[in-house]
């Protein structure tokens, strides 16, 4: 192998060490501690703990509903905001700078952002108030309204993690050669049959790569939910969270950690087999 014949394994060299280091290493560390005593013996007792957990189930519940609401109205928001902005001609970069403003927040911010709209005392309550819907507070983030409390959740990271989608599916609407639709358009399709017929099957990539990485984010949901509700709505980050800060059992935590990695993993998997693209070949 010549010396030019290196060159890309030279340049590549960097990120596999990075990733060597900052994330096979550490979540290979991981999976030990689920599975072996500080005494170095191997061991299930620390998943059994954790199935056996009081709060497992609820949060594994609570982790599912909020993937299987707030995945679905994400992709339906940003996919119709990636339209809209196709058919704006002057300021489309200042709408697509203020819906992006939300990747610039912190997740815990967000949260906490959120919390002063519907808090007992926060914007929301006074707007309702002024406009003589309510008579006093209503607690909106209680739990004794789990209803209530899960829909501020989700509208809080509806919020906060949409942009993510819309900038994926921004980029790939640009891809799209315009002489497609275009020559649709001479031929008379209608502009539902020319979203249905070119534009979906043409983003097909790029929602699959959206789908995948908001279903991994939305699996390790934490921050707002933490700061709205606090442990009135389980998850299972936060239940992990809890067993590494509260309980001092790192053993439980990274059952919990290695829990979701799994559930990931299989969600990823379930995207690539539904929604296979046909990659481009040489003839």
């Amino acid at each position: 192998m010549t010396k030019s014949d290196r060159i890309p394994y030279y340049l590549i060299a960097p990120s596999v060490v990075f990733l060597l280091v900052l994330f096979v290493w550490p979540l290979a560390e991981t999976a030990i501690m689920a599975f072996r005593t500080p005494a170095g013996e191997w061991t299930g007792q620390y998943v059994q703990k954790m199935l056996g957990d009081l709060n497992f189930k609820t949060a594994l519940k609570n982790t599912l509903i909020l993937v299987a609401i707030v995945v679905p109205l994400q992709m339906c928001i940003a996919l119709g905001m990636a339209m809209l902005l196709q058919k704006i001609d002057k300021g489309r970069m200042g709408f697509l700078y203020i819906w992006t403003i939300p990747l610039g927040v912190s997740d815990l911010a967000a949260g906490l952002a959120w919390l002063a709209i519907f808090t007992d005392r926060g914007y929301f309550n006074t707007a309702l108030n002024g406009l003589g819907l309510i008579n006093g507070p209503v607690s909106w983030l209680s739990y004794q309204s789990p209803v209530a409390l899960f829909v501020c959740v989700i509208i809080a990271e509806i919020w906060r993690a949409t942009a993510i989608v819309l900038v994926i599916l921004v980029a790939g609407v640009q891809l799209i050669p315009k002489e497609y639709n275009e020559a649709a358009e001479v031929f008379g399709a209608k502009p539902w049959t020319r979203f249905v017929k070119i534009t979906l099957p043409l983003l097909k990539p790029s929602l699959q790569s959206a789908l995948i990485l908001r279903t991994v984010l939305a699996f390790e949901v934490f921050a707002v939910v933490y700061a709205l509700a606090g442990r009135d709505l389980p998850v299972l980050v936060g239940e992990a969270y809890n067993w590494q800060g509260a309980y001092q059992n790192t053993n439980v935590a990274s059952s919990y950690a290695l829990f979701i990695l799994v559930i990931s993993i299989a969600s990823t998997l379930l995207y690539l087999k539904f929604l296979k693209v046909k990659r481009e070949t040489l003839s």
